[in-house]
Protein backbone atom coordinates (compact mmCIF):
# COMPACT_ATOMS: atom_id res chain seq x y z
CA UNK A 1 0.00 0.00 0.00
CA UNK A 2 1.50 3.15 -1.27
CA UNK A 3 0.88 6.52 1.01
CA UNK A 4 -0.89 8.68 -1.34
CA UNK A 5 -1.09 12.67 -0.35
CA UNK A 6 -4.75 14.20 0.29
CA UNK A 7 -5.88 16.65 -2.35
CA UNK A 8 -8.61 18.95 -1.01
CA UNK A 9 -11.67 19.63 -3.55
CA UNK A 10 -10.68 23.32 -5.38
CA UNK A 11 -14.20 24.00 -3.76
CA UNK A 12 -12.78 24.09 -0.31
CA UNK A 13 -10.38 27.00 -0.81
CA UNK A 14 -13.13 29.49 -1.37
CA UNK A 15 -15.25 31.73 0.97
CA UNK A 16 -16.38 28.65 2.58
CA UNK A 17 -13.39 26.49 2.55
CA UNK A 18 -12.84 25.72 6.53
CA UNK A 19 -16.26 24.59 6.65
CA UNK A 20 -15.84 22.19 3.57
CA UNK A 21 -18.45 24.11 1.70
CA UNK A 22 -18.91 27.58 -0.30
CA UNK A 23 -21.10 29.92 1.42
CA UNK A 24 -23.44 29.02 -1.67
CA UNK A 25 -23.35 25.31 -1.68
CA UNK A 26 -23.39 25.47 2.20
CA UNK A 27 -26.74 23.42 2.84
CA UNK A 28 -29.48 25.27 3.78
CA UNK A 29 -31.49 25.37 7.29
CA UNK A 30 -34.35 23.29 7.10
CA UNK A 31 -37.42 25.74 7.40
CA UNK A 32 -39.75 22.87 8.06
CA UNK A 33 -38.18 22.65 11.67
CA UNK A 34 -38.35 26.04 12.61
CA UNK A 35 -42.24 26.15 11.10
CA UNK A 36 -42.80 23.24 13.28
CA UNK A 37 -41.20 25.13 16.39
CA UNK A 38 -43.76 28.28 15.65
CA UNK A 39 -46.61 25.69 15.52
CA UNK A 40 -45.76 24.32 18.16
CA UNK A 41 -45.34 27.07 20.20
CA UNK A 42 -48.86 28.41 18.92
CA UNK A 43 -50.93 25.36 19.92
CA UNK A 44 -49.18 25.52 23.35
CA UNK A 45 -50.43 29.00 23.97
CA UNK A 46 -53.98 27.64 22.52
CA UNK A 47 -54.30 25.18 24.94
CA UNK A 48 -52.87 26.68 27.86
CA UNK A 49 -55.32 29.44 26.90
CA UNK A 50 -58.44 26.46 26.52
CA UNK A 51 -56.87 25.40 30.00
CA UNK A 52 -57.11 28.65 31.94
CA UNK A 53 -60.84 29.39 30.90
CA UNK A 54 -62.08 26.37 31.49
CA UNK A 55 -60.13 26.58 35.24
CA UNK A 56 -57.99 24.11 34.87
CA UNK A 57 -55.91 24.79 37.47
CA UNK A 58 -52.71 26.74 35.88
CA UNK A 59 -51.87 29.57 36.74
CA UNK A 60 -51.31 31.69 33.49
CA UNK A 61 -52.39 35.19 33.16
CA UNK A 62 -50.96 36.95 30.07
CA UNK A 63 -49.90 40.23 31.64
CA UNK A 64 -49.60 42.22 28.56
CA UNK A 65 -53.45 42.30 27.36
CA UNK A 66 -55.96 42.06 31.00
CA UNK A 67 -54.56 41.63 34.49
CA UNK A 68 -57.37 42.48 37.00
CA UNK A 69 -56.41 43.96 40.13
CA UNK A 70 -58.02 44.57 43.69
CA UNK A 71 -59.01 48.41 44.43
CA UNK A 72 -58.75 48.17 47.68
CA UNK A 73 -57.33 52.06 48.00
CA UNK A 74 -53.81 50.19 47.08
CA UNK A 75 -52.63 53.00 45.07
CA UNK A 76 -50.85 56.36 46.06
CA UNK A 77 -49.18 59.27 44.59
CA UNK A 78 -46.09 58.46 42.71
CA UNK A 79 -42.64 59.66 44.65
CA UNK A 80 -39.22 58.93 44.52
CA UNK A 81 -38.95 55.43 46.17
CA UNK A 82 -43.07 54.63 45.08
CA UNK A 83 -43.10 52.62 41.64
CA UNK A 84 -45.11 49.75 42.44
CA UNK A 85 -48.93 50.67 42.48
CA UNK A 86 -49.19 54.65 42.10
CA UNK A 87 -50.73 57.36 39.74
CA UNK A 88 -47.77 59.20 37.96
CA UNK A 89 -50.27 62.15 36.73
CA UNK A 90 -53.76 62.10 34.95
CA UNK A 91 -52.93 59.49 31.93
CA UNK A 92 -50.03 57.30 33.66
CA UNK A 93 -50.03 55.08 35.99
CA UNK A 94 -47.91 52.18 37.53
CA UNK A 95 -49.10 48.77 38.26
CA UNK A 96 -47.14 46.17 39.81
CA UNK A 97 -43.99 47.77 39.07
CA UNK A 98 -45.09 48.31 35.21
CA UNK A 99 -45.11 51.79 34.01
CA UNK A 100 -48.56 52.31 31.67
CA UNK A 101 -50.11 55.05 29.59
CA UNK A 102 -53.69 55.25 29.28
CA UNK A 103 -54.42 54.87 25.96
CA UNK A 104 -57.45 56.14 25.02
CA UNK A 105 -56.67 59.71 26.78
CA UNK A 106 -53.98 62.89 26.74
CA UNK A 107 -54.11 64.48 30.11
CA UNK A 108 -52.30 67.74 30.91
CA UNK A 109 -48.80 67.61 31.71
CA UNK A 110 -47.87 68.34 35.41
CA UNK A 111 -43.74 68.21 35.34
CA UNK A 112 -43.46 69.45 31.72
CA UNK A 113 -46.09 71.93 31.85
CA UNK A 114 -45.96 74.93 29.57
CA UNK A 115 -48.03 77.48 31.66
CA UNK A 116 -49.98 77.66 35.28
CA UNK A 117 -53.00 76.53 34.75
CA UNK A 118 -52.04 73.52 32.57
CA UNK A 119 -49.91 72.39 35.63
CA UNK A 120 -53.41 73.00 37.62
CA UNK A 121 -55.73 71.03 35.17
CA UNK A 122 -53.00 68.54 35.28
CA UNK A 123 -52.98 67.94 39.27
CA UNK A 124 -56.72 67.93 39.09
CA UNK A 125 -56.58 65.31 36.49
CA UNK A 126 -53.89 63.68 38.34
CA UNK A 127 -56.16 63.14 41.62
CA UNK A 128 -59.30 62.49 39.87
CA UNK A 129 -57.54 59.62 38.20
CA UNK A 130 -55.92 58.39 41.83
CA UNK A 131 -59.63 58.97 43.05
CA UNK A 132 -61.61 56.49 40.61
CA UNK A 133 -58.63 54.17 40.32
CA UNK A 134 -59.15 53.51 44.27
CA UNK A 135 -62.77 53.42 44.00
CA UNK A 136 -63.19 49.34 43.17
CA UNK A 137 -61.54 46.58 41.11
CA UNK A 138 -60.36 47.71 37.18
CA UNK A 139 -59.09 45.60 34.63
CA UNK A 140 -56.45 47.09 32.09
CA UNK A 141 -57.26 46.32 28.45
CA UNK A 142 -55.65 46.92 25.23
CA UNK A 143 -58.00 48.44 22.87
CA UNK A 144 -55.71 50.39 20.32
CA UNK A 145 -53.53 47.31 19.11
CA UNK A 146 -49.75 48.63 19.78
CA UNK A 147 -48.27 47.34 23.21
CA UNK A 148 -46.41 50.03 23.83
CA UNK A 149 -45.52 53.78 23.05
CA UNK A 150 -42.05 54.75 21.61
CA UNK A 151 -41.06 55.72 25.69
CA UNK A 152 -41.69 51.67 26.45
CA UNK A 153 -44.97 52.51 28.48
CA UNK A 154 -47.29 49.51 28.12
CA UNK A 155 -50.48 51.13 26.02
CA UNK A 156 -53.97 50.04 27.90
CA UNK A 157 -57.26 51.17 28.79
CA UNK A 158 -57.99 51.38 32.48
CA UNK A 159 -61.98 49.71 32.51
CA UNK A 160 -64.34 49.27 35.41
CA UNK A 161 -67.74 47.20 34.45
CA UNK A 162 -66.91 48.14 30.92
CA UNK A 163 -66.64 51.83 31.09
CA UNK A 164 -63.40 53.40 30.64
CA UNK A 165 -62.11 55.67 32.97
CA UNK A 166 -60.72 57.79 30.90
CA UNK A 167 -63.70 58.67 29.70
CA UNK A 168 -64.70 59.94 32.91
CA UNK A 169 -61.91 62.73 33.01
CA UNK A 170 -62.76 63.31 29.73
CA UNK A 171 -66.75 63.92 30.72
CA UNK A 172 -65.30 65.91 33.67
CA UNK A 173 -63.35 68.16 31.57
CA UNK A 174 -59.96 67.15 33.20
CA UNK A 175 -58.47 65.30 29.93
CA UNK A 176 -59.19 65.13 26.22
CA UNK A 177 -59.50 62.20 23.81
CA UNK A 178 -56.03 61.12 22.33
CA UNK A 179 -55.82 62.02 18.74
CA UNK A 180 -52.03 60.76 18.25
CA UNK A 181 -50.64 64.18 18.60
CA UNK A 182 -50.30 66.12 21.67
CA UNK A 183 -52.61 69.97 21.97
CA UNK A 184 -51.62 72.90 24.10
CA UNK A 185 -52.98 73.14 27.36
CA UNK A 186 -52.44 76.77 28.00
CA UNK A 187 -54.44 79.61 26.50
Amino acid sequence: MTWMPFYPPARWFRAGWRHGFSSSERPKRQRGSRLATIRLVVLLGILAGICVKQGLGLDIVPIVSRFPTLGDGQFTLCSRGNRMQCVVDGDTIYYGGLKIRLEDIDAPETYQHKCDSELALGNRATNRLLELINSGPFELVNRGGRDEDRYGRKLRTVERNGRSLGEILIAEGLARRWDGARHSWCG
